[in-house]
């Protein structure tokens, strides 16, 4: 999932890490390998 806009929170399954978006760039979040989810 590409990043869209500032703010947006992201959570790694795997490890549990969470990242918030603090400029938008239009790359993807990877983490542990894989592909980072949004959460709300």
């Amino acid at each position: 999932m590409n990043v869209e806009n500032a703010g947006e929170n992201y959570r790694c399954l795997i490890c549990g890490n969470e990242v918030r978006v603090t400029k938008a760039g239009g790359g993807e979040l990877v983490c542990c390998g894989q592909p980072m989810d949004r959460i709300e």
